[in-house]
């Protein structure tokens, strides 16, 4: 079984510009990769073509729009979402109540003698994660459990999501009847991330992981809703990435249940909320899109975040948080 990172293999989406910011450097760590928001590290003694032990993944405080890294970054961005992704993978072993699901995280300290060491570096400690290899399985994981984004445009035109047939007279926001697993092909560099049919999985993956895949990203999503709703939250959509471990484990991967890689709404404002923005308004950087809409024509380099933005943005990031944990 060949062993990757358990990342999205480093790859450009839609032209994107990967940070040019020099990363920094750890004794025992050599760094690998930079995409938009986090940086990928290996032991420093690893071989050029061999597969890593485990790796470093780091979560900056950079943010992205439009395919553009901004500036300035949003602080505290990092450690708000890797201490929520933390929390998800305790949650999803079992602290939930459900069965436990296999995650990537690797022990974070090793006992030397009798004392125990930190393995994280203490200058990205509470935004890194300790990560075991994984042979990555080339299927981002969608499920969408409200209508809306990318879904309700297809939907207004065609009655659809990613081809899925739904019922007439649904709105922007709707809850869906059952939530919708719509798998997305990992494009090679330079190309375009690829929704893509269930069968189309089945021939990627084989119909023993392609079922596997679907499974365990609805059994996931049901039970993240569930205590996203017992928060006062909504779940509308979110997507998971999976590999398998050196021992054929399908094992949950990457990031997990953040505001980067899932839409939350406040379960009230959806209920009462007069427009669609006081519904559907997201514990995430819309703020930073919105503003950029408002104030940038698309050409050339963005313009620089004002305070105020980047201070309400980081506000709902640390909101969600406190929320969801509280």
């Amino acid at each position: 079984m060949t062993q990757s990172a358990p990342m999205k293999r480093p790859r450009l989406r839609n032209n994107e510009r990967v940070t040019t910011a020099p990363p920094l450097e750890f004794p025992g760590w050599r760094h690998i990769y930079s995409g938009k928001v986090r940086d990928l590290y290996v032991p420093a003694g690893t071989a050029d073509e061999a597969a890593p032990t485990h790796l470093l993944v780091v979560a900056s405080d950079r943010v992205s729009a439009f395919d553009h890294v901004l500036a300035p970054g949003i602080p505290d961005k990092g450690t708000l979402l890797t201490t929520l992704s933390l929390w998800w993978f305790d949650q999803l072993a079992g602290n939930d109540g459900g069965r436990g699901i296999a995650n990537h995280l690797a022990a974070d300290h090793a006992l030397v003698g009798d004392e125990a060491v930190e393995l994280i570096p203490d200058a990205v400690r509470g935004r890194a994660m300790l990560v075991r290899s994984l042979d990555m399985q080339p299927i981002e994981c969608v499920v969408r459990g409200y209508l809306t984004g990318s879904g309700w445009a297809e939907y207004r035109d065609s009655g659809t999501v990613c081809g899925i047939p739904l019922p007439a007279g649904l709105n922007d926001g709707d809850r869906l009847p059952e939530p919708l697993y719509t798998p997305a092909f990992k494009a090679p560099m330079g190309e375009h991330d690829e929704n893509i049919t269930f069968e189309r999985s089945v021939e990627l993956v084989g119909s023993d992981t392609a079922e596997a895949l679907r499974e365990l990203s609805l059994e996931i999503y049901r039970r993240a809703a569930a205590t996203a709703e017992a928060h006062g939250l909504i779940l509308a959509d979110t997507k998971f990435e999976f590999g398998y471990d050196a021992d054929g484990v399908l094992t949950l991967a990457d990031e997990v249940l953040t505001s980067d890689s899932s839409r939350y709404w406040d379960a009230e404002a959806w209920r009462t909320g007069s427009t669609a923005a006081e519904r559907m308004a997201s514990f995430d950087k819309q703020i930073v899109r919105n503003w950029l809409a408002d104030n940038w024509d698309k050409q050339g380099e963005p313009p620089a975040l004002p305070a105020e933005i980047v201070t309400r943005t980081r506000d709902r990031y640390a909101e969600l948080l406190r929320l969801l944990t509280a």
